[in-house]
């Protein structure tokens, strides 16, 4: 029997690596030139692993490959570091020391935690469905821009058959099949980084979490970088270079998504939440990957600080990413899309346009523009911070967990968050965590919160 593992495959990885090396200037037309006239295939476009299983031949060539690619030189290496000093370095107006005496309360712990549950559930069911499906299913419903679940209820039977849900998600994601918070790596990580905290405290090393996941995460609920990470842990490869072994993922979303626990744990403090989410992610990313980690922490322990609008938050973490990054154009080109359109589609065409033939829906650029135009536009209302995330595409559940989280922070507590959206969740989320799962989120908060006490 074979087994085509997704985020695996040498031959899967080549097609990824030679688009990011055709993002980040490096010159591979050599080295495609003898993938392809060998019979190697792109990677998959949407899936996580190609159906034909390679010939022994053609899974060498790949693995050979992968380790030429990555001796490329990297023309952007210079305005992207990954090392924390080279990135302070680069900053010029990286935060000053944290601010005496900021403390974040319980009640707005509670709303980050339910603003991202809520937001990663919206997302779910049109994970991986392309902005055209998105749009027509809840205008199919009438709910467009979302301001609701999303509902098979009413949409026309043949609209369903060309855009079909997520298959996975579908059957907890939906409005009538939502029974609390199904399990989802964008609650997952936020949970290991709890337990990470209460193991090891801020002092933590990336070894620390490298150890926690070979302890409590099962190796099936990593994807991307971490699942590439995973594997190279387990053949012997120390950290960081987990995350550049042939890992084409390393610029992908999955560090952002980890970043949450972080900001929330250091209210007013965006420099420590930064250094702090910089030593999780270069477990698995590098550059742009680690930015978007680095920027989320930041943007959340100045909403956890609670004397910052959300376009503050987001200026604070573009302050922990050098200017001259992807990243930070990325981020600048959502706020400032945002700023001059009106109307959100429009806006969300333009960052398709931009990035949507280049870049893979996991990739953590155009999920980073989306993520803050989304932000942007919406102002601080929840409801249309993940709403709109949502409706631009690309990695749903992630976007609208993260929206979710700072709109979340920013609302203040679970009150002010519309019961419409917490309710369903029933105070309870499953995961396969050691320890926390059908855990409420209120028991999450309070836990969290004596991790942001802790010296």
């Amino acid at each position: 029997m074979n087994v085509r593992l997704t985020w695996a495959q040498p031959e899967d990885l080549v097609g990824h690596e030679l688009r990011q090396a055709a993002q980040d200037g490096r010159d591979a037309r050599e080295i495609e030139e003898r993938w392809y006239a060998a019979g190697g295939a792109p990677a998959p476009d949407r899936a996580g692993a190609s159906e034909p299983p390679a010939s022994p031949r053609l899974r060498a060539l790949a693995e050979r490959l992968l380790d030429e690619l990555a001796l490329l030189e990297v023309p952007l290496a210079a305005d992207e570091p990954t090392g924390l000093d080279e990135i302070v370095a680069a900053c010029p107006h990286w935060p000053g020391p944290a601010d005496v005496g900021r403390a974040v309360g319980r009640d707005r712990l509670h709303a980050a935690w339910l603003g991202r549950a809520a937001g990663c559930l919206l997302g779910k069911p049109v994970e991986k469905l392309p902005l055209e499906g998105i749009r027509a299913l809840a205008r199919a419903t009438g709910d467009w821009p979302p301001t609701t679940w999303f509902t098979a209820r009413g949409v026309p039977a043949e609209l369903l058959a060309a855009h079909p849900w997520n298959r996975r998600s579908a059957p907890t994601s939906l409005a009538e099949n939502i029974d609390g918070m199904p399990e989802d790596d964008d609650l997952n990580y936020p949970l290991l980084t709890l337990l990470l905290l209460q193991r090891h405290g801020r002092s933590f090393t990336t070894g620390d979490l490298a150890r926690l996941w070979l302890d409590e995460l099962p190796a099936g609920r990593t994807f991307t970088a971490e699942r590439i990470a995973y594997g190279n842990l387990l053949a012997g490869v120390e950290p960081p270079e987990t995350a550049r072994r042939r890992n084409p993922f390393r610029e992908w979303i999955g560090a952002q998504i980890r970043a949450d626990v972080h900001g929330w744990t250091h209210p007013g403090d965006p420099a420590g939440a930064a250094a702090q989410a910089h030593r999780d992610a270069v477990l698995t990313h590098t550059g742009n990957g680690v930015y978007g980690a680095m920027f989320t922490a930041a943007a959340l322990a100045v909403a956890a600080g609670g004397e910052s609008d959300v376009h503050g938050a987001l200026a604070a973490g573009l302050r922990v990413v050098p200017p001259h990054s992807r990243y930070a154009r990325a981020v600048r080109l959502g706020i400032g899309t945002a700023r001059t359109e009106g109307d959100f589609d429009t806006v969300v065409d333009r960052l398709h346009a931009a990035y949507g033939d280049t870049h893979h829906w996991v990739h953590v650029l155009p999920n980073a523009a989306l993520l803050a135009a989304a932000l942007t536009h919406a102002d601080g209302d929840f409801t249309r911070s993940i709403g709109l995330a949502v409706s631009g595409g690309w990695d749903t559940d992630s976007n609208g967990a993260t929206a979710g989280s700072l709109a979340g922070l920013l609302a203040g507590g679970p009150d002010a968050l519309p019961e419409h959206w917490t309710a369903p969740l029933k105070n309870r989320l499953a995961t396969s965590v050691p320890g926390f799962d059908r855990t409420g989120f209120d028991t999450l908060a309070a836990l969290t919160h004596q991790e942001a006490l802790r010296p």
